[in-house]
């Protein structure tokens, strides 16, 4: 189950930053300037940003089965209709019907590993299937590259959406719940439900069926902890947006890289950034089973990850190929690190709240898909990147601070009766 999740984890991020890809050959022919690029850019974040919340509570309804398939194949729709764009308006358009498809779909990666895994696996499951939008662009992002050197950027999204439109079948297919699937015995039912797994919905409280009320929206926005990874979280974004949208764009235009080039260079980040996910996540579940308090095993290495993205700032002060390249890497090492958060999500959630949490969460964090591509194409709009790394170096430190100062002990929220 978590192989399927981890696959979907790819498609999902592979139809996010093929524009990413396409965007200057794409930007000449469609006659698109920083500005106009930095707007397309945003426009995915827009959709999916704002239908967090309305996707965390369709997650907390729907069979992931159903809900999953349905916006697989709808968002890779959208995906392969960008081939035929005539200008900004279609591609703004159609980005954001991508980024309203994929909205729920953290959330029900969320519901899946809550039901499949028990708490003390949660963050190397998460960090697991978290770890397919590293592996996936860093061994994908050369492919993407040579399929548009032949095919265009037209073939590009043909071909991205073929696959996302494929696998939706593919998933609907092979994904049960845990109670649904018939090789599951009793015994890892007992051992998932003792752990803390949620198997079933009913396990979540009778609140579940009306989870959406103004009482429990306000109690979700007025906890300081939560504020806390709320903010950590959109730091986290920050540099991971820069990452898929403007990197290559910024290695191409702004560090006059070959095209092709750049697209093997461009996977050495991906990969630190795989490394540093992976890592933070066995090194966290790890400290949780020798002992250590849940707070220290989970937010030391998130806080670590985020001090380490602000080493971005230091392509500033090179020239030379090689070190833009390790400040990159060491900057998306550091934000890998730190996307262990959605374990908080598992952790402070009101059990009959967890895809309203995980939508609030993932929209606060998900604002960064919007503001940082639009900054970066003003910060960037007289030919110089410096200031844009400055902004993503600070966000970076900014999110730290509020997981030191903001997030307390680490234990579920509990809601307060009206």
């Amino acid at each position: 189950m978590l192989a399927l999740v981890f696959v979907n984890v790819v498609i999902n991020y592979l139809d996010r930053t093929n524009l990413a890809v396409a965007a200057s050959a794409l930007s000449k022919e469609l006659q698109l300037g920083p500005q106009e690029l930095g707007y397309i850019f945003s426009a995915f974040g827009w959709s999916y940003a704002l239908l967090q919340i309305p996707g965390g509570l369709i997650a907390d309804r729907v069979a992931p089965r159903v809900l999953y398939a349905f916006c697989l194949i709808t968002w890779s729709l959208a995906t392969l209709c960008q081939a035929f764009v005539r200008g900004f308006a279609s591609l703004f358009s159609l980005r954001l019907a991508t980024g309203a498809f994929e909205a729920p779909s953290y959330p029900i990666n969320n519901r899946v590993v809550t039901s499949w895994f028990p708490d003390h696996e949660r963050a190397s499951a998460i960090s697991l299937y978290v770890s397919g939008q590293f592996i996936g662009l860093a061994f994908l992002t050369p492919v993407l590259v040579t399929v548009q050197y032949y095919a265009g950027w037209k073939g590009l999204f043909i071909g991205t959406g073929l696959v996302g439109i494929v696998w939706g079948l593919v998933w609907y297919l092979f994904y049960r719940d845990p109670l649904d699937h018939k090789t599951v015995n009793q015994a890892e039912l007992d051992y998932i439900e003792e752990g803390g797994g949620l198997i079933s919905r009913k396990q979540a409280g009778p609140a579940q069926a009306s989870a959406w009320s103004w009482h429990n929206v306000k109690q979700v926005f007025s906890s300081r902890t939560l504020w806390g990874v709320y903010i950590g979280q959109f730091a986290v974004n920050a540099t991971l947006w820069f990452f898929l949208t403007w990197f290559p764009t910024y290695l191409v235009q702004y560090r006059g890289l070959d095209f092709i080039k750049s697209g093997y260079l461009a996977s050495v980040p991906f990969l630190a950034a795989c490394a540093g996910l992976l890592l933070s996540g066995f090194v966290s579940d790890y400290l949780v089973k020798t002992g250590t308090s849940v707070s220290v095993a989970r937010k030391t290495p998130i806080i670590a990850g985020l001090l380490l993205s602000v080493s971005i700032i230091g392509a500033n002060y090179t020239n030379d190929t090689t070190m833009i390249i390790f400040f990159m890497a060491l900057a998306f090492f550091g934000s890998g690190m730190a996307l262990i958060s959605w374990v908080f999500v598992s952790i402070l959630s009101p059990k009959h709240l967890i895809g309203l949490t995980g939508g609030v969460f993932n929209f606060m964090g998900n604002l960064a898909s919007i503001v940082v591509p639009i900054v970066i194409g003003y910060l960037a709009k007289e030919g110089n990147f410096n200031p844009a790394l400055v902004f993503i170096g600070t966000l970076g430190f900014v999110g730290a601070c509020s997981y030191i100062f903001l997030v307390g002990k680490a234990e579920r929220v509990v809601i307060r009766e009206k």
